[in-house]
């Protein structure tokens, strides 16, 4: 099973990069090796809708999760929906999403917003058939600890226990959708 655990935020102080990390660590309890994506460190266009906006790692990320069973991907929740960059990657990489089993954790300021990921995750439903993980994380400020270095830690058993449990059932819709 291939796994691919993708950190969407561009802030380096990420509480939804915690939240990646997490999930990526936990995926080697279930003997599952998951490659890991920092959009930080890749290099991605603004997508225009030419061609011409397909350069720098975009072929790269496209193969990446073409080749994945599952995809976690960690976000977080600006003005009540997802960064721009986690938007970007999926205009850049579209068709590669195709048929892939998604887990969703976002790290947002207050609770409002928990239900901001449905357009995400209604534009992979509807866009490319993925089966989206309804046991989505969804953590806020309270959930972390004070640290804001790349050190920082869930202070949420609650949250780290989702995120287990996301894990999980990503391991296990994975795996049912490979052998088919």
């Amino acid at each position: 099973m291939r796994m691919v655990v993708i950190s969407g935020s561009l802030n380096p102080q990420s509480r939804s990069r915690v939240l990646a990390r997490r999930a990526h660590e936990l995926l080697a309890g279930h003997d599952v090796v998951a490659q890991w994506i920092d959009l930080q460190q890749v290099d991605i266009p603004m997508c225009d809708g030419t061609g011409d906006s397909k350069g720098g790692d975009v072929a790269e990320l496209r193969q990446t999760i073409d080749a994945a069973d599952g995809v976690f991907l960690a976000a977080p929740v600006y003005n009540f929906d997802v960064n721009a960059a986690v938007k970007n990657l999926v205009e850049q990489t579209g068709r590669a999403w195709t048929d892939k089993v998604v887990g969703l954790l976002c790290a947002a300021g207050g609770r409002a917003s928990y239900m901001s990921v449905m357009s995400l995750a209604n534009s992979l439903m509807l866009d490319f058939r993925c089966l989206i993980v309804p046991r989505f994380v969804y953590a806020t400020a309270s959930d972390f600890s004070d640290d804001r270095t790349e050190q920082m830690a869930l202070a949420s058993d609650d949250v780290s226990e989702r995120v287990a449990e996301l894990v999980a059932e990503m391991v296990r819709l994975a795996g049912t959708s490979s052998q088919h």
